[in-house]
């Protein structure tokens, strides 16, 4: 397993998911539950899915 906090791509990924909440804040109200809510979702995934993929068995394993 990689360690996740020392993955470029994971901090990355972070720093995106941080950029689109902020962005999203100045949304208006009216999209609140549809644009906002979609876009920080689908940020929030991104990172989650490098972590799950870091933490899976691979071939290419460090040991």
């Amino acid at each position: 397993m990689h360690r996740l906090k020392e993955l470029e791509i994971w901090k990355q990924s972070r720093e995106f998911c941080k950029d689109i909440y902020e962005v999203t804040f100045d949304f208006p109200a009216s999209e609140r539950f549809g644009l906002i809510t979609q876009l920080r979702r689908s940020s929030v995934s991104i990172p989650s899915n490098i972590s799950e993929g870091a933490s899976r068995a691979s071939k290419y394993q460090e040991f």
